[in-house]
């Protein structure tokens, strides 16, 4: 069998460094950050004939407070720190329009919906994408150090609904959605 990885032939030609990390932001907040930057390590030419230089090409950051019950974003910013074009930067301010969307299943598609396309930022549309598992994890993270009461139901368990059916093992009927609610069962059992 052939690997693809015997296929490469020199350095890298372009790299996408992603970089997620959640802060607390008081007992029932987080600060999401997310970083993108693109790296080509090759001299292009444009479609119009201009000649790049090899270096950053993108390096944009956002961040988010989220908080609430459902989990929601509650302010959003945008930093482009660097960018191919000066027009670029202006649409670090679509961001702003996604404040209250809740972190939940089909958060990409709202995010498409509301800063995808014309209405913004490629990169930072396919960033705020992914940052929204880092806001879960890191909530639940940041929750979840102390231990608290059980859930009194499956319903009331923050950013459940993102996770159902996003995966084999967290759909419907699957193994983790059952193993929790027995735990809540039991937990009804022993009051």
């Amino acid at each position: 069998m052939s690997s693809l990885k015997n296929r490469i032939i020199g350095g890298p030609i372009h790299s996408r460094l992603l970089t997620l990390k959640t802060y607390p932001a008081g007992e029932d907040e987080i600060v999401v950050e997310g970083s993108l930057k693109d790296e080509r390590f090759r001299a292009i030419y444009e479609l119009s004939g201009r000649k790049r230089d090899r270096g950053v090409i993108h390096d944009m950051v956002i961040r988010l407070l989220v908080g609430g019950s459902p989990l929601r974003i509650l302010e959003a910013e945008a930093d482009m720190l660097q960018t191919p074009r000066g027009l670029c930067s202006e649409t670090g301010k679509s961001i702003r329009s996604i404040v209250g969307i809740e972190i939940r299943s089909g958060f990409g598609e709202q995010v498409h919906r509301t800063i995808g396309g014309v209405k913004g930022c490629a990169h930072l549309t396919h960033l705020l994408t992914v940052l929204a598992q880092e806001a879960l994890h890191g909530y639940w993270t940041h929750k979840m150090q102390k231990p608290g009461a059980p859930p009194r139901s499956f319903e009331d368990i923050d950013g459940l609904p993102y996770l159902l059916n996003s995966c084999s093992l967290w759909r419907e009927d699957g193994p983790l959605v059952k193993e929790i609610q027995a735990f809540i069962e039991e937990q009804r059992n022993k009051e």
